[in-house]
């Protein structure tokens, strides 16, 4: 191994990934994801950063099986070459919205993952309970920053309406061009920690980065006035270090971020409701009418809110649909392996 220890903190190198190296690791370093090329890998290490391909054999398996940015991987010294990637800690993924149906993944090893919306109307809480959802599914810690304050006449109107869904969440309310108004950010940002901004287009996350970074590292954009949405200014995913030693991922707006096996993700963001149904009289109870249903009694008490029930209901089912389609598609696609694999050997058979 080149690089010592110490060094390999500030990357965020800890024991859970050191304990995966082989015992005689001469002959290769740990090397962190920064970035994801068309062809290969944007590698850092404490004394360089580096590209390296990816060869044929990282393609034959689904994407998850592949490095993502935040990921860290062995490396081959003297050629480069990304030899298998280590046991993650956390993982951000969605499914893909390119038509294949399949999971992208966005992030890894992540520590602290900021939800951006701003106080604005781009500001949507059923979003942000999908940001919740994949956050507590990727076992990452959940902060949400309200951006764009000097905007709102009344921000801690927004902050409100976070809280509702959970009052142990934290919440920032922040104007990204003020460094003064960040502080609180920043103390999620330690030395070491790997933070992630997760948020539409134009919610000011580049804004947020910049601002946290004390000079220019991402590329901003103006939101459209008509409607508050931004254009996307961050086209991939890429891991910044900050003055504070933290390192933080910008990545480009997701409008659309489709839940895959995320359904423990989504009874944490909605425990509320889940320990209520723990109390209803029947253990199969959908809340829909049942007697001595503990969910209908607390909407009809006002400790509940309908619209999340619904929105909670209408997850789950998108969550479920979309884990059930993946998985059949991954068992259509082992099988078409496996008739592949029985004719080439049928074919040989006959050759020999």
């Amino acid at each position: 191994m080149t690089s010592n220890g110490s060094e390999l903190d500030t990357l965020g190198f800890t024991a859970f990934f050191a304990s995966q190296l082989p015992l005689d690791a001469d002959g290769e370093f740990p090397a962190r994801v920064v970035g994801v090329e068309r062809s290969g890998l944007l590698l850092q290490t404490p004394d360089r950063t580096f590209s390296a391909p990816l060869g044929s054999r990282w393609f034959q398996d689904g994407a998850e099986h592949r490095p993502t940015v935040g990921d860290w991987v062995r490396v081959e010294a003297g050629t480069d070459r990304p030899l298998a990637c280590l046991e993650r800690q956390s993982l951000f993924q969605r499914r893909a919205v390119d038509g294949d149906g399949d999971v992208q993944l966005v992030a890894a090893n992540v520590d602290v993952a900021l939800l951006v919306s701003a106080c604005n109307r781009e500001f949507n809480v059923a979003r942000l309970e999908r940001y919740l959802a994949i956050t507590h599914e990727a076992g990452a810690q959940p902060v949400v920053v309200l951006t764009k304050a000097d905007e709102a006449e009344d921000p801690w109107v927004y902050a409100d309406q976070v809280r509702a869904l959970d009052a142990a969440l934290p919440v920032e309310v922040v104007n990204g061009l003020d460094p003064w108004t960040l502080d609180g950010v920043r103390a999620w940002c330690a030395a070491g920690t790997t933070v992630a901004l997760l948020g539409s287009s134009g919610v000011g996350k580049s804004t947020l980065v910049n601002g946290l970074a004390g000079r220019a590292l991402a590329e901003t954009g103006a939101a459209r006035e008509a409607d508050a949405r931004g254009r996307h200014t961050t086209t991939q995913r890429a891991l910044y270090r900050l003055p504070e030693g933290a390192w933080v991922l910008d990545s480009p707006g997701m409008r659309e971020l489709g839940l895959v096996d995320a359904e423990a993700g989504l009874r944490t963001t909605f425990a509320e409701i889940e320990e209520l149904a723990r109390a209803c009289r029947f253990g199969d109870c959908a809340h829909e009418g049942e007697p001595g249903c503990a969910v209908a009694q607390a909407i009809e008490n006002g400790d509940l809110d309908a619209g999340r029930l619904q929105r909670y209901r209408k997850l789950l089912r998108e969550e479920r649909h979309a884990t059930e389609s993946i998985a059949a598609r991954r068992a259509r696609h082992r099988q078409f392996e496996k008739h592949v694999r029985r004719v080439v050997g049928e074919k040989q058979s006959r050759r020999r």
